[in-house]
């Protein structure tokens, strides 16, 4: 388990959040990785609600996500209202609730949330008997839409009654726990297909247009929806697998205002006035495993969803901590100085330092004066360094003697090693360790692609369970069984809505 590093993101975001003044703070889903988290895991979450809960921070704003047991993060919902602690863990029977008017410290109306937690299929579609495939994704996304829809609209209510009442305008925010059509994943990631077949995507187009801004939940990685500015994953505080070990980690500073003037470049003198709403948001996992990689790569700037700041590609490394000169430099060039209450610091990007300090290389993401709102990036510090090395024996061993080595006493630093020589080594982790013995790093997967390839091919005795996952148990009974392609598929799907359901049942739950 991960506790010591979710336990240093925690201390970092309650001073970060305390160092600039920010008002809301908003957790779109996944609070734990798992149903039932553990009693550590359950500490850190209340101590952590509990120390900003008495910081400048007037709201706290938690949704659940697929991981989440709705009903765990419900239960003590009431006693936590008195710290202003709003959590809302499954869809409401009447969304009245789900839209919430926060004030600020004197009493008038600052936002409108539309707080939608994670939809279940069971929360917005009827199944219906010989209901086919593309007939559930549409009721899906028709459900999911309508529900949307229905908070929009007693938002721009309580809008335009704020407005008459006040005579102001009041901004309106919505999170979601979702899969953006075209999001960008890396494999291995942990991120669960929402629905059956990963069907039930939903496009920008499909949030309304009243929404200033859409904080979403379930990515890990950084990225904005269909081109949208204002409709963004802040992405996980920390690499959850392997392939997201180049990812600069964020939290996402979102300012509203009328006081927002002209943002240039560093070199002028020209800055963001500091009398203006906050919020920030993030997406907090305190219970998770480490045994994940990923070695997929993520989608380029090209595709006009995500943003060039996290353009990176998580393929695997021939070392263990890439500079990425060039996203270095191209970042530099495009970063925008913000006039802030704590000095500016060197980029973290690419830091192989712990640095629990509020420096902050603030990276201004997009700038609406129409909505008076501006995005704001503030890199998370690396907590634990993770590393892939790839190579045959040789270049594995040479990387280590030139890298690994170097690294001091009381560094550590996590490997994945991932052979690609054409000999067969059968003690390939014996070795490995004797490569590494004595030195600050633990590795926690071997891979060996060759071997790995076989054994999935093979029918033989020697095959174990632990070799394959749900689906690959199922092809090796239907090839077993001689069942005819036209009938695998109809098996297939009612095997894959099987998986989906056991996945997603609520063990909390009575």
């Amino acid at each position: 388990m991960r506790y010591n590093e979710f336990e240093s993101f925690l201390g970092w975001l309650e001073e970060t959040i305390t160092a600039q003044k920010v008002d809301i703070l908003i957790v779109a889903g996944d609070i734990f990785d798992t149903m039932t988290p553990s009693n550590k895991a359950q500490a850190l979450y209340y101590e952590f609600l509990g120390k900003v809960s008495k910081s400048c921070c007037q709201h706290i704003i938690i949704v659940a996500g697929n991981h989440d047991s709705p009903t765990f993060l419900d239960a003590p919902s009431q006693v936590l209202k008195f710290l202003n602690v709003h959590v809302i863990g499954t869809a409401c029977d009447d969304v009245n609730d789900e839209v919430l008017l926060l004030n600020d410290a004197q009493g008038i109306p600052s936002c409108i949330i539309a707080a939608v937690p994670y939809l279940r299929d069971r929360d917005v579609r009827s199944s219906g008997a010989g209901e086919s495939m593309d007939s559930k994704d549409a009721s899906v996304i028709s459900g999911i839409c309508a529900h949307y829809d229905a908070v929009a609209a007693i938002a721009k209510e309580h809008q335009h009654a704020i407005a008459k009442s006040h005579n102001r305008h009041i901004p309106i925010i919505a999170t979601g726990h979702l899969f953006a059509s075209g999001g960008s994943t890396t494999a291995d990631d942990g991120v669960r297909d929402l629905y059956v077949g990963n069907l039930g995507k939903i496009s920008a187009e499909m949030f309304d247009e009243c929404f200033d801004y859409v904080a979403l939940g379930h990515l890990h990685v950084p990225q904005r929806v269909g081109g949208r500015e204002h409709i963004r994953y802040s992405g996980s505080p920390i690499a959850m697998g392997f392939g997201e070990a180049k990812q600069q980690k964020q939290v996402l500073l979102v300012q509203f205002g009328d006081a927002l003037e002209g943002v240039n470049t560093k070199n002028n003198n020209d800055h963001i006035a500091s009398d203006i709403s906050q919020l920030i948001n993030a997406t907090v996992k305190t219970d998770t495993s480490v045994e994940k990689s990923a070695n997929k790569k993520i989608a380029s700037q090209n595709t006009g969803f995500m943003d060039d700041l996290f353009a990176f590609e998580a393929e695997v490394e021939t070392a263990p901590e890439p500079k990425l000169e060039q996203d270095i430099e191209a970042r530099a060039q495009r970063k925008t100085e913000v006039e802030m209450t704590v000095p500016d610091f060197p980029s973290l990007i690419d830091s192989n330092i712990v640095n629990t300090t509020l420096n902050l290389d603030i990276t201004l993401l997009h700038h609406d004066e129409a909505r008076q709102m501006q995005v704001l990036s503030l890199p998370i510090p690396k907590f634990q360094k993770l590393a892939q090395i790839s190579g045959d024996l040789l270049a594995i061993q040479q990387i280590i003697d030139n890298t690994i080595q170097a690294l001091a006493p009381t560094e550590s630093i996590w490997l994945e090693i991932i052979y690609t020589g054409d000999d067969i080594v059968s003690d390939l982790h014996e070795q490995i360790q004797s490569m590494v013995t004595g030195l600050p790093c633990e590795v926690l997967k071997t891979k060996n692609p060759r071997t790995y390839n076989k054994v999935l091919n093979q029918e033989a005795a020697s095959e174990t369970l632990q070799d394959l996952n749900e689906m690959q148990v199922f092809e090796r009974c239907l090839s077993a069984n001689a069942v005819t392609d036209a009938q695998k598929l109809m098996l297939r799907d009612a095997y894959a809505q099987i998986i989906h359901n056991i996945h997603h049942k609520d063990t909390q739950a009575e």
